[in-house]
């Protein structure tokens, strides 16, 4: 067995000394020993405190005993599709099949099925019919109650239903792994376990139902879509560890799924022992035939920061998962995980990201959620940033400049997200300074996403004047540190947006404020997909990528594709669904592509835009395609 990692063969299990581990943990993903990855992670804690775990890393799902390694375990499986939603690791948003896998050997695709937790469960009790079954990880605590599918275009059961598992962790899960193991451990039974903060259980048992919210049942929410808005809303106002309640979902009139309250967060001293764990902070040795796990590259020297976001994007599942309450790392924990680093022989002296879903972001939003819990109908930074909302970055720099001081580090990179809004809210320049003296190179990513405020509003993203504000503010702090930057018109365009995403001119002290915009988000049509697409004519920007709207479970994005309704007002609201006008909307983000040139037409025709059609320097597209004969009408493309 190599030294430090977990039993992966029956062998390696009985040269520890043992016959039987505690639990055996099926994952989706290859066998990644780093804290960036959630099996690794629960793996950790559970041998932390005492108890054996064996992984079975990608089993062969067409084969029954690809699950039976190393037999029944003592106290019960745990299953993880992996880091990524199986879904979304295996479809673009066009429903179409992705040509690799980040997470498996190789890059290679088909090393897991579509829906793995539920395969994987179903495979488990084939042979194991009452052996405690444990499912968490992201697409399990997305699905954990009834929800809408894109990939099936329907509402689905709770996976705790369709898997056959026999309870859901949802979250991060590290005290609720705990808690279950210490129950088994003590001699109850699963079906006993209904008490564990951040799980999720079934039971026909009415008895257990109390102190919570009975949401619309299974059938109601299938059949009326303004119910499961409804529900969502429901959910969502009860994602807090401090204010929420138990909620219950009622299938076939007699069978319940349960949720209980989020478990508490961890604190600084919890999350920095959870990081701390002797990780071996590689993949598995048997992959190296294989060329390795590409996912490890980026993240092998990255630091953890932070956990939970109070940002609360729509279309981001993170509400759902990790929580809106942040959690921030000590400096010192993340200074010692530094020093492991740099001792490894392929550290090459940078440490390639200090950050985690907000990378500036370290402490929780106010201090009065630390009492009384997160405001269940107001935001922390939108529409506008709430008054008790504390900004500071003084946390953050504190680390980012000792970690700058280490023996053997030539330079902390930032690449994770960046709150723009945060960081203009901060009314010290600090932070910024230094972000653009030391943790950047070339590009600062920034994520507006549009410039429509009804589009921002049913995004959850501040006013697009917060986002010029920021740029303004950007390109002077450039100036202030002996940066270079572009030379654009700040009061008209309203900041200093980046160039072209094709272009390659640029010089070396030059930096780029790059935007990441969405197409088709509940509430875009035409009208304000043009708006956008005059807005980066202006600023000169093309995208090299365009990134269309993912409905994934769980998000109040995916309520509002689903059901036309906005959960927090109960309004209607515009969706994008055909193929064709999404083809629009895309293209129009990327008007100078030849091939895109009859949809862009014809989105501004429907529009009654005709004056963006022409030679002006206002116009996104010449009235016919260079060398296209007069009386020649451009052909439509047909669009799947």
């Amino acid at each position: 067995m190599p030294d430090g990692f977990l039993p992966v063969t029956k062998e390696e299990l009985l040269a520890t000394g043992c016959t039987q581990p505690d639990f055996v943990f099926v994952t989706g993903d290859a066998y990644v020993d780093h804290p960036s990855f959630a099996p690794a992670i629960i793996s950790r804690v559970l041998v932390s405190h005492g108890y054996s775990v064996c992984m079975i890393p990608q089993p062969d799902w067409h084969d029954e005993q690809s699950i039976s390694v190393f037999g029944e375990p003592r106290l019960g499986f745990l299953v993880c599709s992996g880091n990524m939603d199986s879904m979304v690791n295996h479809y673009t948003v066009s429903k179409k099949k992705r040509n690799e896998d980040a997470f498996s050997p190789g890059g290679r695709v088909g090393c897991r099925p579509d829906r793995a937790d539920i395969v994987y469960c179903n495979l488990i009790r084939k042979i194991y019919k009452k052996t405690p079954i444990i499912l968490g990880g992201i697409e399990a605590s997305l699905r954990r109650l009834a929800h809408y599918d894109y990939w099936s275009d329907k509402m689905r059961r709770s996976i705790l239903l369709e898997s056959g598992a026999d309870l859901i962790i949802y979250g991060m899960g590290e005290r609720a792994v705990v808690d279950i193991a210490d129950a088994l451990a003590s001699g109850l039974r699963v079906q006993d376990l209904s008490f564990i903060r951040g799980t999720v259980f079934k039971t026909r048992d009415r008895d257990l139902l109390t102190d919570g919210i009975m949401l619309p049942d299974y059938e109601e929410i299938c059949d009326q879509p303004r119910s499961y808005a409804q529900s969502f809303r429901i959910q969502y106002e009860n994602t807090d560890a401090i204010t929420a309640k138990a909620l219950w979902e009622c299938y076939d009139h007699s069978l319940f799924v349960v949720q209980n309250p989020p478990a508490m967060p961890l604190s600084e001293m919890e999350l920095d022992d959870v990081y701390e764990l002797p990780y071996m902070r590689a993949a598995h040795p048997m992959y190296d035939k294989d060329g390795g796990i590409p996912a490890i590259s980026e993240i092998k020297f990255s630091l953890t920061s932070n956990r939970g976001c109070f940002g609360n994007c729509h279309f981001c599942s993170l509400t759902f998962h990790q929580g809106r309450h942040v959690q921030g790392r000590s400096k010192d924990s993340l200074i010692r995980e530094a020093q492991v680093m740099i001792k490894d022989k392929d550290f090459k002296g940078y440490i390639h990201d200090v950050g985690g879903p907000t990378a500036n972001f370290m402490q929780p939003s106010c201090k009065k959620q630390l009492e009384k819990g997160l405001c269940k109908h107001q935001n922390c930074m939108t529409p506008t940033p709430c008054k008790q909302l504390e900004v500071t970055h003084e946390k953050y720099l504190d680390i980012l400049r000792s970690l700058r001081k280490l023996d053997g580090v030539k330079k902390v990179f930032v690449r994770s997200g960046v709150r723009y809004d945060y960081a203009y809210y901060d009314p010290d320049d600090t932070f910024l300074r230094e972000l653009i003296k030391y943790h950047i190179s070339g590009q600062l990513r920034v994520a507006p996403e549009h410039v429509n405020e009804k589009v921002l509003e049913a995004m959850g993203k501040p006013s697009k004047e917060v986002y010029f504000a920021f740029l303004k503010r950007f390109a002077r702090i450039q100036d202030s540190v002996g940066k270079n930057r572009q030379s654009r018109d700040m009061d008209k365009l309203g900041g200093n947006a980046g160039k072209s995403g094709t272009n390659t001119s640029k010089k070396p002290s030059e930096l780029y404020a790059v935007p990441y915009f969405m197409s088709s988000h509940p509430g875009c049509g035409l009208k304000e997909a043009v708006e956008l697409a005059e807005y980066i004519h202006g600023i000169g920007f093309i995208p090299r990528q365009v990134q269309d709207f993912y409905p994934t479970p769980s998000t109040m994005s995916t309520v509002m594709y689903a059901t036309g309704i906005d959960p927090l007002t109960m309004n209607r609201i515009y969706v994008a669904k055909s193929a064709h006008e999404k083809a629009m909307q895309r293209a129009l983000m990327q008007y100078n592509d030849p091939k895109n040139y009859d949809l862009v037409k014809e989105a501004l025709l429907t529009c009654g835009r005709r004056d963006l059609i022409g030679f002006e320097k206002k116009c996104l597209i010449p009235p016919r395609r260079i060398g296209e004969a007069k009386d020649k009408k451009p052909k439509r493309k047909n669009v799947r």
